[in-house]
């Protein structure tokens, strides 16, 4: 549990702390003002406020009171997650730590007022579409999100192996000479 912890107190105050300092300076700077352009122009910034869910979907006309109870049920189900993660599983303590993180980020948007979450960075073109405003509690959750089902996924193919060692199966095997077959 200790190393558990340690991920948390480590990556939690950072991302946390990154979050509330860049919306508080997005909302001084970019209120009002003309959109500067960061790298280039090629990631513009735009103060906005999301009162939806992710890349703005709409639930209704005050989804505040929908989204606190959904983020306090997420972020309960993070930490089952990371009290029952291995404690040598880097990857899922990593990314359950960020998805935690950002989830808490955007959380305190939403209790502290009804404007919605606060969002900066972009929208960013792509060539076929505009990517959507976000911030860094968003990247911390989408980065999350990305190493856990990494994470899952390595998981899966562990216990495939695993499970092909206990049986004597080699999945890896193929069969180069198959049996004639009668009929």
């Amino acid at each position: 549990m200790k190393r558990k912890l340690a991920f948390l107190g480590t990556i939690l105050p950072i991302i946390l702390l990154a979050d509330i300092l860049t919306k508080s300076w997005a909302e001084e700077v970019l209120r009002g003002a003309p959109r500067p352009d960061f790298l280039g122009g090629r990631v513009p910034l735009t103060l906005a406020y999301n009162r939806g869910a992710a890349f703005g979907i709409s639930v209704g006309d005050d989804p505040r009171w929908f989204f606190i109870p959904v983020a306090l049920l997420a972020l309960v189900l993070m930490v089952v997650l990371l009290v029952q993660a291995r404690p040598r599983d880097h990857v899922r303590l990593v990314s359950l730590v960020l998805v935690i993180s950002g989830a808490l980020g955007n959380l305190i948007d939403r209790v502290r007022w009804d404007r919605g979450v606060v969002d900066f960075i972009g929208p960013i073109d792509l060539g076929f579409m505009d990517w959507p405003i976000f911030n860094v509690a968003d990247m911390a959750i989408s980065c999350g999100a990305v190493l856990l089902a990494l994470s899952f996924w390595l998981e899966g193919r562990a216990l495939k192996r695993a499970e092909a060692r206990e049986t004597g199966d080699n999945p890896a095997e193929v069969m180069t000479n198959p049996e004639p077959t009668e009929g």
